[in-house]
C-alpha cells in the first residue's frame, strides 16, 4: 500500500508536465501533417534521378529535362517551406510549455530551497530548460520522421528485394547502435552533468565570498578547490563526448558505406539486367533519407539524455512540492502569537532542533529569546515566519494557524534574518521587497522606522543607489539597517529579529531599540533572538532555550532573577575541586 501511495504521489508531478504538454496537442497535429508532406516530398530526389536516368538520358529530350527540373525546384521549395514551418511551430510549442511551467517550477524551487536545498532545488530551472531545448531541437522533429523509415525501406523493396534486404539489415544495425549508445552513455552523461553542477556551485560560492577569500589569503586554496571540481567536470565531459562521438562517427561511416554498398549491389543487378540505372541511384538516395533521422538522433543523444533526466527530476520536484491550495484571505490580524508544544525537525534531519516549546505573546509586547549557540533560536525564528513547518504542535497568529494565512503570512510578519542578503537592484527595490510598483511613501516610512532614512540619503544616489547581493560598498551595519527597513515594509503586526545587533554599532543598536519601542506603542509585537544583553533591553518577556527545549519563560526581570539565583547557587556549591 505504501508503494502504491508513493507511486500515486509521484504521478502528480508527471500529470502536471503531461497536462502542460497536452495544451499544445493541436500544434503537434500540425507538425505531424507538415511532416507527412515533408517526407512525401523527400521522394522528389529519388524519383527525379529515376526519371533522369531511365527517361531523359534514353530519349535525349531536353524539354522533358526542363519540365522535370522546374517541377523539382517547385517541390523542393515547398518542402523547404514546410520544414521551416514545422521548426517554427515546435519552437513555439517549446516556449509555450516553458511559459506554462516557469512559475510553477520556480515556486517549487523556492519552497524546496527554503526547507531542503538539495540537487532538485539547484537544478529545477535548468531541468525545465533542458526539456524545452529538446522540444525545440531538430531531434524531436526527427521523431516525426523516423516512422517514415520503414516506408522508405519498403520503397526500396519495390526496386528489388535484394536492395530491400540490404537496407533492412543496415537499419537493424543502426537501431542496435542507438540502443547501445543509450546504454553506454546514460550514466557517464549524468555523472558529467553532476560534476558540472558541483563546479558551478563551487565557483558561485567563491565569487560570492570573494572579499573574505581575498582578505584571508584563501585565493590559492579556493582556486585549487575550484580547479579540482572543474577538472572532474571536464573529465566527465570528455568521457561523454568520446562515447557519443564514437557512436556518431560509427553511424555516419556505416551509413556512407551502406549507400556505397547499395550502389555496388545495384550496379551488379544492372549488369544482370534485373534493375535499371535510375532505380540503382534512386535506391541509394532513398536509403540515405531513410537513415538520416536515426543518425541525427544518435548525434544529439546527450541532449536527449539530459532532457530525460530533467523530466524525471521535474516529476520528483513537482510531486514533492505540490501547488499550494488557494486560501481565503484573512483580515489583518492582531499581534497575538501563541506557540503550543511546538516541535521542529530541520529538513533532511531526523533529530528535532526544537522540542515541545510553548509560549504566548500579547499585542504591544516584546519577547526576547536567549540561549547558547545551537539552542534553537534561529530554528524558532524560521518556524514563526513559516519557513519551516512544525513537525508537532501549532503556532497561531490571532487564533489562526500560520498555514491558514498562506502567502499573506509574509505581509503580517516581518523578518530580519541573522545574515542579511540584498538583491541586485536599488535600495528602494530591496526595501520594497522587489515589488513591481511600490509606494514611495511606504518605502520612506519603513526606512524612517528603521532609522535608516538619513543614512540612505547620504549615499551617492540615495534610495536609487544600486547594490549587489553581497551589498557592494555597503558596510555590514548599513546592510543590517536596510534589512530592518525591508522587514518593516508594509506595516507588519509582528517583527522577528534574529541577532539584530550582530553588525551594528551603538548608534545602530539604539535605532533598533527605538524601532522596537515604536512597534510596541502601536500595539504590535516583536520577537528578538539575542546573544547580546543590549538586544533585549526593550523586551517585556523572556524565553530561554536550552538544547532545543524551553528552560524558562516569563517576565524579563523574573527570568533574569532566577538565572542569577541559579548561578549564585551553583557558585556556592562549587569548591576548589569542583561541585561539592
Amino acid at each position: 500500500m505504501g508503494t502504491r501511495m508513493a507511486k500515486s504521489s509521484k504521478e502528480t508531478g508527471r500529470d502536471e508536465l503531461v497536462a502542460a504538454r497536452r495544451q499544445s496537442r493541436r500544434y503537434y497535429w500540425f507538425v505531424a501533417v507538415f511532416s507527412f508532406f515533408v517526407n512525401l516530398l523527400m521522394l522528389t530526389g529519388p524519383l527525379y534521378m529515376l526519371q533522369i536516368y531511365d527517361r531523359v538520358l534514353g530519349s535525349r529530350s531536353e524539354a522533358t529535362l526542363l519540365a522535370l527540373s522546374v517541377l523539382v525546384v517547385f517541390l523542393y521549395g515547398m518542402m523547404g517551406l514546410l520544414d521551416y514551418a514545422r521548426g517554427r511551430v515546435m519552437a513555439r510549442v517549446a516556449a509555450r510549455f516553458q511559459s506554462r511551467m516557469d512559475l510553477r517550477v520556480f515556486d517549487a524551487v523556492m519552497r524546496r530551497s527554503a526547507v531542503q536545498p538539495d540537487e532538485l532545488a539547484a537544478t529545477g530551472l535548468k531541468d525545465l530548460e533542458s526539456v524545452q531545448r529538446l522540444m525545440s531541437s531538430p531531434v524531436l522533429t526527427a521523431m516525426f520522421d523516423i516512422p517514415w523509415t520503414p516506408l522508405f525501406i519498403a520503397g526500396i523493396f519495390v526496386f528489388h528485394p535484394w536492395l530491400g534486404y540490404l537496407a533492412l539489415a543496415g537499419g537493424a544495425v543502426l537501431i542496435c547502435v542507438t540502443v547501445l549508445n543509450q546504454m553506454l552513455s546514460r550514466n557517464p552523461t549524468l555523472n558529467s552533468n553532476r560534476a558540472t553542477l558541483r563546479a558551478e556551485h563551487t565557483s558561485e560560492q567563491i565569487r560570492n565570498e570573494a572579499e573574505m577569500v581575498q582578505s584571508l589569503g584563501m585565493r590559492e586554496a579556493a582556486f585549487a578547490r575550484w580547479n579540482r571540481a572543474r577538472s572532474e567536470s571536464l573529465k566527465g565531459q570528455i568521457g561523454t563526448s568520446d562515447i557519443v562521438g564514437t557512436f556518431t562517427v560509427t553511424t555516419k561511416t556505416f551509413r556512407l558505406f551502406l549507400q556505397s554498398a547499395m550502389l555496388g549491389l545495384g550496379a551488379y543487378l544492372v549488369l544482370q539486367g534485373e534493375l535499371t540505372a535510375g532505380a540503382m541511384i534512386a535506391g541509394s538516395i532513398l536509403m540515405g533519407r531513410a537513415l538520416a533521422p536515426v543518425e541525427l538522433a544518435i548525434g544529439q543523444w546527450p541532449m536527449v539524455t539530459r532532457a530525460r533526466k530533467g523530466w524525471d527530476s521535474l516529476v520528483q520536484l513537482l510531486s514533492e512540492m505540490p501547488p499550494e491550495e488557494p486560501r481565503l484571505s484573512l483580515p489583518v490580524p492582531e499581534a497575538r502569537l501563541e506557540a503550543n508544544q511546538v516541535t521542529v525537525v530541520p529538513p533532511g534531519e531526523h533529530q528535532a532542533a526544537l522540542r515541545m516549546v510553548s509560549f504566548s505573546l500579547a499585542p504591544g509586547q516584546a519577547l526576547g529569546v536567549i540561549g547558547s549557540s545551537g539552542a534553537g533560536k534561529s530554528t524558532l525564528a524560521r518556524a514563526i515566519t513559516g519557513v519551516w513547518r512544525p513537525a508537532g504542535g501549532k503556532i497561531r497568529l490571532a487564533g489562526a494557524s500560520l498555514e491558514q494565512y498562506g502567502q499573506d503570512l509574509g505581509k503580517h510578519i516581518g523578518y530580519l534574518p541573522q545574515r542579511v542578503t540584498l538583491f541586485d537592484g536599488t535600495i528602494a527595490e530591496n526595501i520594497a521587497r522587489l515589488a513591481q510598483a511600490p509606494d514611495p511613501e511606504k518605502i520612506v516610512e519603513a526606512a524612517r522606522k528603521a532609522d535608516a532614512h538619513d543614512m540612505i540619503l547620504k549615499l551617492p544616489n540615495g534610495y536609487d543607489t544600486r547594490v549587489t547581493a553581497t551589498g557592494g560598498r555597503l558596510s555590514g551595519g548599513q546592510m543590517q539597517r536596510i534589512g530592518l527597513a525591508r522587514a518593516m515594509y508594509g506595516d507588519p503586526v509582528i517583527l522577528v529579529l534574529d541577532e539584530p545587533n550582530s553588525n551594528l554599532d551603538n548608534e545602530g543598536s539604539e535605532a533598533v531599540n527605538e524601532a522596537i519601542r515604536r512597534m510596541k506603542e502601536q500595539g504590535k509585537s516583536v520577537i528578538i533572538m539575542a546573544h547580546r544583553p543590549a538586544a533585549i533591553r526593550e523586551c517585556d518577556m523572556l524565553l530561554m532555550l536550552e538544547n532545543g527545549a524551553r528552560a524558562a519563560f516569563g517576565p524579563k526581570d523574573d527570568v533574569l532573577r532566577n538565572m542569577v539565583k541559579n548561578h549564585e547557587q551553583i557558585a556556592r556549591n562549587a569548591g576548589p575541586g569542583g561541585v561539592r
